[in-house]
């Protein structure tokens, strides 16, 4: 069966309606905080409220982080989850949230059971909540991504440049989307929030991407990945928008499993995950998503991240602006 459910916002008790307004743009004014604002690109999406579960199956609640926009997470991962759901003998539901936080916190708590989440807020969760980690997918080959600063002025050519500009983070715990940058900033004793003039946390990558591409802000930080995957959409984009510097390579966000997750359960979604290229029907749905397989990965791996992570909290940096509008 397919995920029964895109849940969206804080709000458990919503009648099914993921509110997404369209081309709300908070830069002028913005709520809560000086100079955060928000800016989003989506419409109204309804969605059918949830249906009681299959008789005799259990639920297997999956989230994934906001990486991208929430119609596009639902479209590019229903059928994995489905896939996930008939190999594992579960029905899926997939649960979305706006911040990576959000997501920490249900899934640290037991209410979601798996979780493809950035790498960054995976770090911060397995020391405080002890998520387990299942797999990384592997993308052309490789198993790591950087942070791309992107810019649309000419004139730009690194972060300096950006002083008293208007800047796109994606969220407060992305590792691409804010920690990199941060600790670029942090590295010549900037603050953010005094570097530049406005800040707008925008959710989603593709979101910085679109803010930049119009000329709603004068750079982001984003995902490798996720911009070359939305340059080979659409080359125009290469016309518009320079990548002005890049981070050093952190590994793929990962596939991770609550630590209230039965272990039988953690273990059957890790077999499923490790072994679907070589199912028909499994490469087909990884070929959809631009992966070529999913791996094991160590806990080294995210070495790096975690070094960041204590240089920003105690720098004092990483607990900044985490409350948005």
């Amino acid at each position: 069966m397919p995920p029964r459910l895109l849940l969206y916002s804080g709000n458990s008790g919503s009648s099914g309606i993921l509110v997404f307004l369209g081309f709300l743009f908070l830069l002028l004014g913005g709520c809560g905080r000086d100079n955060a604002a928000v800016v989003d690109f989506e419409r109204v999406v309804r969605i059918q409220k949830p249906s009681p579960p299959a008789a005799g199956k259990p639920l297997l609640r999956i989230a994934v982080g906001a990486m991208i926009s929430p119609q596009e997470t639902f479209a590019s991962y229903r059928n994995l989850l489905t896939y996930i759901g008939r190999k594992t003998g579960s029905e899926t539901e997939l649960i979305q949230r706006k911040t990576y936080r959000e997501v920490n916190e249900l899934l640290g708590s037991g209410r979601i059971d798996v979780a493809f989440i950035c790498s960054g807020p995976y770090v911060g969760g397995k020391e405080q909540h002890g998520f387990e980690l299942l797999a990384v997918p592997q993308i052309r080959g490789a198993c790591d991504y950087r942070a791309y600063l992107i810019v649309r002025n000419e004139t730009f050519h690194g972060m300096g440049d950006l002083r008293g500009g208007v800047f796109a983070f994606t969220d407060p715990q992305s590792n691409t989307g804010r920690l990199v940058p941060a600790y670029w900033l942090k590295s010549q004793g900037e603050q953010p929030e005094k570097f530049f003039s406005r800040i707008v946390y925008t959710h989603s990558h593709n979101n910085s991407i679109h803010a930049v591409s119009r000329g709603l802000v004068d750079g982001a930080s984003v995902h490798s990945l996720i911009w070359e995957h939305y340059l080979r959409i659409d080359p125009s984009l290469a016309s518009t928008i320079r990548v002005i510097r890049q981070s050093e390579s952190y590994p793929i966000p990962p596939v991770v499993a609550s630590s209230r997750l039965d272990k039988e359960v953690r273990e059957r979604v890790t077999r499923v995950l490790l072994s679907m290229h070589e199912d028909p029907e499994g490469r087909r749905i990884l070929e959809e998503l631009e992966f070529d397989r999913f791996v094991d990965a160590p806990q080294e791996w995210f070495a790096k991240l975690a070094r960041i992570e204590k240089i920003l909290s105690f720098l004092g940096e990483k607990g900044r602006a985490i409350e948005q509008p």
